[in-house]
């Protein structure tokens, strides 16, 4: 007979100690098209605040970008701790800009593999070297953020919602049986990783234009038919500029993709982290594509397609 192990949380004693186990897992957090600098300096006067890190994301070759990181206890007051870094950050960083691209190259020049990332990077996205890249990422591309937390609440929801700084969560916690540990967290961009995985060619991570978005009967008729939106939806901070239109997927028992819009601009869902999707037009009638046979194709959260792609579709197999 088979031993169990069980494993059970681990509070981590201090954000240090937290701080560490973030940079050994900061590969599979943020996966291989990233480069993770680990650099916690003041940058500039006293107005910002310490980043526990920089992340250059390479997911997108015609578009990259750039996000401090944030990591966190849910120990400390998301208002007087978390909200004011960011805050802080976001007011500052473009008057820290060259600080900042400074920290960047060192990070980069202690790393083989960025380098080589970061000459690849430049190659495919047609800027003139390195310094072009990084001073577009740093003054032109809005900066976004990253913040890891042992447990996320909808109070630190409400405080990143008030802030004009577009914010990714990701929770990561730690469990252990005693002698080893295991953790639990959804990747960075996850789903626009698997995309880029299984579809050819690989620039198939710029080509996405389309949510699909999860919708019971009473929500699909009442907001998305009458109001022509949808929303409390949460985006990733890569893709809210990349968002074009949107597709709905009835669930049981109609089971289809049976309707798309045009989206006319995306916004803050009200005091949270999640958006509100305004069309341009009412949505149109398509398909319907079926759920078709395949194993845990429908959407139980949005999810991320091309619009050519969704409308050649017959079943889901061939839009995910």
């Amino acid at each position: 007979m088979l031993s169990q192990v069980v494993y059970q949380y681990h509070e981590h004693a201090n954000e240090s100690e937290f701080e560490r186990v973030i940079v050994e897992q900061h590969k599979q957090i943020f996966g291989n098209n990233t480069i993770y600098v680990d650099i916690k300096k003041r940058i500039g006067d006293s107005i910002m605040s310490i980043p526990d890190g920089y992340l250059i994301d390479l997911t997108f070759e015609n578009e990259p970008r750039l996000y401090i990181i944030e990591n966190e206890l849910s120990a400390h007051d998301p208002y007087k701790h978390i909200g004011s870094q960011l805050l802080k950050f976001a007011i500052g960083y473009r008057a820290s800009g060259r600080k900042i691209k400074e920290y960047l190259l060192e990070g980069i020049s202690k790393q083989v593999d960025a380098i080589s990332k970061l000459g690849k990077a430049v190659e495919k996205s047609g800027f003139r070297n390195s310094d072009a890249l990084l001073d577009w990422l740093i003054f032109d591309k809005p900066v976004a953020a990253i913040v890891i937390i042992d447990q996320c609440s909808a109070e630190l929801e409400n405080v990143l919602g008030q802030l004009t700084l577009e914010t990714d969560i990701i929770e990561f916690q730690t469990f252990t049986d005693g002698q080893s540990f295991i953790y639990k967290f959804e990747p960075f961009n996850q789903e626009v990783r698997e995309i880029e995985e299984k579809e050819s060619p690989k620039t198939a991570a710029d080509q996405l234009d389309t949510i699909v978005v999860p919708a019971q009967a009473e929500g699909f008729n009442n907001v998305f038919i009458q109001e022509n939106s949808w929303w409390s939806i949460r985006i990733s901070a890569s893709m809210i500029e990349r968002i074009k239109y949107i597709a709905a997927y009835q669930v049981a028992p109609i089971s289809a993709i049976t309707h798309i819009a045009e989206v006319a601009r995306i916004n803050k869902y009200k005091d949270t982290n999640k958006y509100i999707l305004y069309f341009k037009e009412p949505a149109q009638e398509i398909g319907p594509i079926m759920l078709g046979i395949g194993k845990g194709l429908a959407p139980q959260a949005p999810r991320y397609t091309k619009r050519t792609k969704l409308l050649s579709a017959k079943t889901l197999s061939d839009v995910f």
